[in-house]
């Protein structure tokens, strides 16, 4: 089986996953979620003329002549209306947010304004307008944020925290959102321990599955670490049985290292026992070219590399954009950018090459990025403290300082 292309590989993983079921949540359990079916406003945001400043509601006209004296008929402030019209020569003292009275088309803000304090009843006091802006400057219109049936919030959006105030303010108290893909974490090889284990002569600990839990599930999933597999059919076999178990209902189930073609990879023949079909294996990529890709019943299958960095790096590439193509989002495969090279890369080889490397913003606004000089795929280190990946097609020439190149954000 031929190597395939990093794109190739990634059209037939984003094709590969079944659109999830739909669930309807309460708002409040909606954050990171996608939105099953665009959603409209309930209500017109905001429902009243609402004043922007603190001051006093006047009518316009009579402020022809300024400085203007106004007699105050009474007040308005947030949640306690003025009841009533106000008329020629009279104010209503208003507070930011408050309804604006009927009648009322112009804020005198507070700093232009005097009060006479002098008289015990509300009807007799007196404001002095020496200023006051054009109709309307400071009074937010009713619908002035959105209409009730507005379209706001469209199918395939993944909720963030501006989106949930959003559709609070929309009064949608829950959302129809797509259900999230459950995934199945096995770790592989006898030199594995879990971390907090005192490690023995020639052994390590599992980092993985905790990083790849994270990064699947802030993609949308539910990802769950099964443990870790010994190099051998049976301990495979057992702990494959329990992810593909009906009651367990996994989506997917990523297996992490065994997946090539040494005396100890026994992940592949483990699946195939188990039922598996392979849709692919191999990729022209580095780091991951051992990916493996299959499907057992209708669970899709994902072997990563054992490295660290292959590992991560492939489950970024692939397992994401499945998970994102299973959860509605319209672009489930992430785009790229261009950054502007601050130190030389060599010319690459036939493999795409995704490398370690640290992008920022500088002074001027340009997006710069830095490659880092060891690429090794087992330094968690260098990977830890990159944010992005430099993207190197196969055959690139060397490239030089200065240069414009491809870079994919990680963060």
């Amino acid at each position: 089986m031929s190597l395939l292309s990093v794109a190739e590989a990634q059209d037939r993983m984003v094709a590969k996953g079944p659109l999830m079921a739909t669930e309807t949540l309460p708002l409040e359990l909606c954050s990171n979620r996608v939105v099953a079916k665009c959603i409209s406003a309930k209500i017109t945001q905001p429902p009243f003329a609402a004043s922007a400043m603190d001051g006093y509601a006047v009518i316009h006209s009579d402020c022809n002549s300024l400085p203007s004296s106004f007699r105050i008929v009474g007040e308005s402030s947030a949640g306690h209306p003025f009841d009533g019209k106000i008329s020629s020569g009279e104010a209503v003292r208003i507070f930011t947010g408050a309804v604006v009275p009927e009648g009322a088309d112009a804020i005198a803000i507070q700093e232009d304004c005097d009060r006479q304090e002098d008289c015990d009843r509300l009807d007799e006091q007196i404001v002095l307008v020496k200023d006051v802006s054009e109709p309307g400057k400071f009074i937010r219109a009713a619908g002035y944020d959105f209409h009730k049936g507005d379209e706001l919030i469209q199918k395939g959006t993944s909720l963030n925290f501006r989106h949930l105030a959003l559709l609070a303010s929309m009064n949608i108290a829950s959302v129809e959102v797509f259900k999230k893909p459950k995934v199945a974490i096995i770790a592989t090889g006898d030199e594995l321990v879990l971390p907090g284990e005192a490690l023995a002569d020639g052994q390590i600990i599992s980092s993985i599955p905790f990083g790849m839990k994270q990064l699947l599930d802030q993609s949308g999933a539910e990802a769950h670490c099964l443990g870790i597999a010994k190099d051998n059919l049976e301990s495979l076999e057992t702990i494959i049985g329990t992810a593909k178990a009906p009651e367990n209902a996994f989506d997917i189930i990523v297996t992490i290292g065994g997946a090539s073609v040494g005396d100890h990879d026994l992940v592949q023949e483990a699946l195939k026992n188990a039922g598996m079909k392979l849709d692919f294996w191999r990729i022209a990529m580095r780091p991951g070219k051992p990916l493996m890709v299959g499907t057992l019943g209708e669970k899709s299958i994902v072997g990563v590399p054992g490295n660290p960095v292959s590992a991560l790096i492939c489950a970024e590439m692939f397992v994401v954009p499945l998970i994102r193509s299973m959860v509605g989002i319209p672009s489930p495969i992430k785009e790229t950018q261009t950054a502007l090279l601050q130190n030389a890369v060599g010319s690459n080889g036939p493999r795409k090459h995704y490398m370690r490397s640290f992008y920022w913003i500088d002074e001027k606004g340009q997006l710069c990025v830095e490659c880092r000089e060891n690429q090794d795929s087992s330094l968690q280190a260098t990977f830890a403290f990159s944010n992005c990946l430099i993207v190197r097609e196969p055959h690139a020439d060397q490239a030089f300082k200065g240069e414009f190149v491809e870079i994919y954000p990680l963060d």
